[in-house]
Order: C-alpha cells, then structure tokens, then sequence
C-alpha cells in the first residue's frame, strides 16, 4: 500500500487526519421556519474524552451536546437564525484526549425554489395517484439488480417474495405511459435502503433513513426520477414507516441506548386491535400491547416518547421533502403510531410545507375507527391534525358491496351512501385518498369475480366520486389475484423487463377485453383532469331506490350526474326527484361513451352500469 509523504509526515509528527464522522441529517437548509436542527453524529467512539462543542460561523449557535451510552453517538442542538447563510460550517470539539475526536464539517444549503418560490405543489382532488411498487414495475437498470454486500442477495423473478430486479429507472421509463393514461401524482412504495437478509422486496424494513435502496439505483436515480417527475407537471408522494425499522437498521444493530426501542420481558407482538385507542372501557395493557408492541420480530418498534428519536424521525421527513421536492406523504402502519408524535410530526411538516398532502394508512373496521385518526369534529381528549386517510370504509364498506351485494335496506348500494353520509365526522373529507385496491390487499378485478362491467363501474366510481383516487399500479390492464398471500397481488406488470415475451405497456401485448378497459380507463381519467365538477366540484347523493344509486359532481361551470345501477336488471325511474340538481336541463352526454341521452320524465339506466353524464 502506499502512502503519501503528507501522511506519513503527518503521522511521524503525531498530527491526527481526521474524517467527517456520519451525521444525520447529512446536511440542512437555511430559511427553514423552526430555526433548530439537532444533528445526530456517529463514529467510532467519538463520544470518548468530548466535553464540548462549538463553532463560529455566522449565524449558527450551539445550544447543548448530548452524550449516549454508546460513545459512538452525540447529538448537537443548533440554532439557525433567519440570516444565516448557505456555506460549509466547521465545528471545534473540546477533547481531552490528544488522539480523540476534535472537528467536523456540515453543510448548509439553501432551499430548493423555482422562481422564488417553492417547488412543492402538493396534492389534492384534482389529481390521480398512481400507487407503484418499484421492484415489481419495471426494470431499467439491470446492473443494479443485484448489490454486493447486501444482505438480500436474491434475484428470482418466479417466487413472489424474492427481488426481481425492478427499480426507479424503471418507473421513470414509463412517465409517459403515465401522463397519458391519466396520472397526475406517482406514490411508491418504500424507497430507503431495506438492507434485511430476506423479503426486502416490499420496503417497510427501513436500514437507513438518509440512503435510497442501491438496488433501486441509489439516492442519484431518485433525484433524476423526482426531477423527471416534476419536469412533466406530476406531483411525488413518499411512503413513510415511522413506527417501525428494520432489526438491521444501525440505530438498533448499534443503539445510542435501549431508550430508542419498546421492550418487553418477552416478545409481544402488537395486537392489531386498534378499537383500544379509542374504546372508552380499554385496558391500558391492551393499550400498551397495541400501541407498544412490535409489528412483527424483524421491524424493530421505535419508541416515539424518546426526544431523540422523535427529532430524528421529524428531521427526516422535513430533510426528503426539501431534497426531493416531494408534494405528499402516505403514513404507514399509522394506527400503531404514539399519537402524539404523529400530531407533532405532522404539525412540523404542515407548518413547513402547508400545500403537503399527509394522509395516513388506516386499515381499519368502522367509520369512527378510522375518523379518530383523522381531522374530526369529535369532542374527544385526542384530536388529531391528520388531513386524511386511506379510506379503507369506503372500500370494506362501500364500493365492494355495492358491486357484489343484492339491494337491500343496508345492503349493496345502500352500504355505499350510509358509509359516505357518515363524513360529517370528518373536517375535511375530501383530503382522504380513496382506492379499490393496493399492495396489501386483493386485487379489485378479482374480488368482483373477474367482471368487466363491474370492474367499469368501479373505475367509474373512483374517479367521479368524493376524495382523492388512486389506483394500484396494473388495475388499467385487469391485473387480477388475491392477496393469499401478499406476494400474489404484487406481480411484476407484463413487458416491465426486457426478456419479457408480453408487453402489456404497449396495445399490442394486450387482449382485446384488456385493450377495451384500458382505453375506457385512459379516456375517464384524461377526461377528469378536464372537468371542473369531477375535479374540484361539489358532491350531493341520493337515498338508493330500487337498486339505483345517484349523486352529483358540481360547481358553477358544470354538473355530472352519476347513475350507478349495479343490478342484473335495468332500471327506469322517474327523475323529478333530482330537480334540485338538473334545474331543467333537457338532455346529458354520457362522458365515456359520448352517447347522448334526453332528460324526460323517466330515465331508464342500463343492468351494470355507471352512467357519467354531463348536463346540457
């Protein structure tokens, strides 16, 4: 090996070279709106002899040093003031050991803006989301199918659990096929590095927060991908795991102290059960085991009430948002959350970004359970900030049986209008993202028996009814399986890899039934991003009657009136009961099919149908 006369010098006169220790966040900003940043250092036992820190750049003030009871650790608190400026600032550390740990380097930089302002844009009804996992979309890099060193070294795309190699070159490939069929915002699944011996396919076993995972082409093909993104007018939503990180993660392989995680005299899993959270009669062990147990053994269960790992984890979200110019963030597992964190966390990043688009993953039973953790108008001691949530209700209990169910009192269509007469409780419902499917649950197509006029319907609803859509990639070409187990719903989409022998990216490679819905699909969501009412308008519904369900989009350029009749049979009934909302107009075009319909005393909707007609 050889060395250079500098460093030999350097050693022979006892001089220490010393390297950056890792810091967390690995850089920050000025001009951001809460002036303090605690950055979080490690390196090998650089705790050891440290009795102070300071610095003397313009601007910057050390406030207190804290030490762990791992010596690889310290967290420094800073004020940034408001006139500090971008730059590199150098840090002085007060060692008593000649040898030990004496300065580092940070960086500031400045905020991210086009034309002065910031680039981030949000997320809201107007748009599409399209729901992608990146290892089963497409793969545009095969040479970083597989990384040395990486726990997870497998690459078989014929088992579901395994990697297959799809990746953000990919995703970015495909932006226009995207932008033409609709999509608006892109959401994929995890993007950080999940470094774990087996099932890293999925994402949710995060190892480092501050590193995109290599095999899906590092931190630089997310910026090219965010940019590429942006660039098209589209919007990025992140997904975020903050209850949980993967048992490979440093912060637990090498925790700053056990404080950081929820320990139990023996594992508890959590229950699941998160009626406890909001029952008034609860225990507060099944509190406790719900809120403080672990996800599953490999995801290690964070514990929020640790003012460190609260900064961490708020830092996180704040640093992604500014570096990737991200417009939304889903929250996962966010039931299983301490709810006060969550408030915290939210109220940091709405404060910072108030055009964000946060809405959490609440997979649960019951428009209550699901409100509780959403913006509300309850009169209860927790009231959450939350904007919205992945309405779950209007799945479980409101499109499903309304496809699927025979009419009744409460039955098919019915369950659809009493689940969505409940928004009420919600301060805004409009803020949550409505879907038939995703990642962790059946694939529509299949749950409606392969049923193409249902399958119609159902698009037809998402994308004309309240809230924000969004589809699971693959739903556009009748992507179909049930999630017995997971892996069966998360299959690559057809023509993703270059050895594939059907590309189903292109007309060519679809069936005619797949090429008869796709286009129906690409028509409706082109034609939504057009309409002000199915965009941004008012909602009204109507009480079902003899199986027809009917509700309005509105606002003062135009109205749609939708007419579902999910029923075997067709069904006339009379239509002065809407005259609040047809105010007289004589005839509709139906948006989809373009034929014209005349508005009479009667109107009669065809068996399995959604009408989407536009008033004259």
């Amino acid at each position: 090996m050889k060395y250079s006369f500098l460093f030999v010098f350097a050693l022979l006169i006892g001089i220490q070279l010393w390297a950056n220790p890792k810091a967390y966040p690995t850089h920050w900003y000025v001009g951001m709106k809460d002036p303090s940043l605690q950055i979080l250092l490690r390196g090998e036992n650089i705790a050891d002899g440290v009795t102070g820190i300071t610095t003397a750049y313009p601007g910057v003030t050390v406030n207190k040093v804290h030490f762990f009871d791992n010596k690889n650790y310290i967290a420094v608190d800073l004020t940034i003031a408001a006139g500090a400026k971008a730059g590199v600032i150098d840090f002085q550390v007060q060692n008593t050991r000649k040898k030990g740990f004496k300065q580092f380097r940070y960086e500031l930089k400045n905020k991210n803006t086009q034309n002065g302002r910031s680039r981030i844009v949000g997320v809201d009804t107007r748009d599409l989301i399209y729901l992608i996992m990146p290892d089963r979309f497409s793969n545009g890099d095969p040479s970083n199918d597989r990384i040395k060193g990486m726990l997870d070294q497998s690459l078989n795309r014929q088992k579901m659990f395994d990697r297959h190699g799809g990746d953000l070159a990919g995703v970015q490939n495909k932006l226009d096929y995207l932008s033409d069929i609709g999509v608006t915002a892109i959401w994929l699944n995890p993007v950080l590095t999940s470094d774990m011996p087996g099932r890293s396919e999925h994402g949710y076993s995060t190892t480092d927060h501050y590193e995109v995972d290599p095999r899906l082409g590092g931190n630089k093909a997310y910026y090219q991908l965010a940019d590429a993104i942006h660039a098209k007018g589209m919007k990025l939503i992140q997904d975020v795991v903050y209850n949980h990180i993967g048992t490979e993660h440093f912060l637990y392989k090498d925790m700053p102290d056990s404080s950081w995680f929820h320990w139990w005299d023996e594992y508890t899993n959590t229950t699941y059960k998160d009626q406890v959270l909001m029952d008034p009669y609860a225990s507060e062990i099944d509190k406790k085991r719900m809120s403080d147990g672990w996800f599953v053994p490999s995801m290690a269960d964070l514990n929020h009430h640790n003012i460190f790992v609260e900064k961490f984890l708020i830092q996180h979200a704040l640093w992604s948002t500014e570096e990737f110019g991200l417009d939304g963030w889903r929250i996962d597992t966010y039931a299983y959350n301490d709810l006060d964190f969550m408030n915290r966390c939210n109220a940091a990043l709405l404060e910072e970004y108030p055009q964000l688009l946060i809405f959490g993953e609440t997979w649960v039973h019951g428009v209550p359970n699901q409100s509780f953790f959403a913006a509300n108008h309850y009169d209860i001691p927790f009231k959450s900030n939350l904007p919205g949530v992945t309405d779950f209700q209007l799945n479980l209990y409101g499109i499903l049986p309304a496809l699927n169910e025979k009419f009744g009192w409460t039955e098919g269509v019915s369950r659809l209008q009493l689940t969505t007469s409940n928004d009420f409780v919600y301060k805004d419902p409009n803020r949550n993202v409505i879907f038939l499917d995703n990642h962790d649950v059946s694939r529509f197509f299949s749950m409606v028996g392969e049923d193409v006029a249902k399958m119609k319907m159902a698009i037809n609803w998402l994308f004309t009814f309240r809230g924000i859509p969004q589809v699971y990639y693959g739903a556009e070409i009748l992507m179909k399986n049930f999630a017995d187990p997971d892996g069966k719903v998360r299959e690559d989409f057809p023509g993703g890899w270059k050895e594939d022998t059907v590309n189903k990216f292109e007309s060519s490679g679809r069936t005619k039934m797949e090429e008869d819905f796709f286009q129906h699909f690409k028509k409706l969501a082109n034609y939504r991003k057009k309409s002000s009412a199915l965009a941004a308008g008012k909602f009204m519904h109507y009480v079902p009657e003899d199986g027809v369900y009917v509700y309005f989009r509105y606002d003062d350029k135009e109205t749609i009136m939708c007419v579902m009749n999910p029923e075997e049979e067709s069904k006339t009934f009379k239509l002065k009961r809407f005259a609040e909302r047809i105010k007289g107009a004589q005839k509709a075009r139906e948006v989809v099919t373009d034929k014209e319909y005349e508005l009479k005393e009667s109107f009669t909707v065809p068996a399995k149908e959604l009408l989407i007609l536009k008033l004259n």
